[in-house]
């Protein structure tokens, strides 16, 4: 390993790293050996990125007319949906109806003993 590798990761835990598309960095950190949970959060921001998107776009090659159709429909939809929050926000039409949370679980109560999961 290099010196400026070395001095990168100095006192923390090495990270899961790729380039975003504004070229900064994207870092995951591992804490406390936890791989299950740094993946889930690698994921999340990989899917914030628009990577899987890009990916499964580039799967095949995609003729310029039909770019420009998909680019005009997602332009058409961003509009709308714009419009949309706009006149929701002026008042012109009804906000859609909230959804309702989840019910919770109840909590463990503190008589039974839980079992260490493995």
């Amino acid at each position: 390993m290099s010196g400026q590798a070395r001095s990168r990761f100095r006192g923390r835990s090495p990270l899961f790293s790729t380039q975003t598309t504004e070229g900064s960095p994207l870092q995951v950190l591992v804490r406390d050996n936890n791989i299950e949970q740094a993946m889930r959060v690698l994921k999340k921001k990989l899917q914030r990125e628009g990577v899987f998107r890009e990916m499964k776009a580039r799967r095949a090659y995609e003729k310029p007319s039909e770019r420009r159709a998909r680019e005009k429909g997602e332009a058409v939809r961003r509009n709308r949906k714009a419009a949309r929050k706009l006149a929701i926000r002026e008042g012109l039409i009804a906000a859609p109806p909230k959804k309702a949370p989840p019910p919770r679980r109840p909590a463990a109560s503190a008589a039974a003993p839980s079992t260490p999961r493995t």
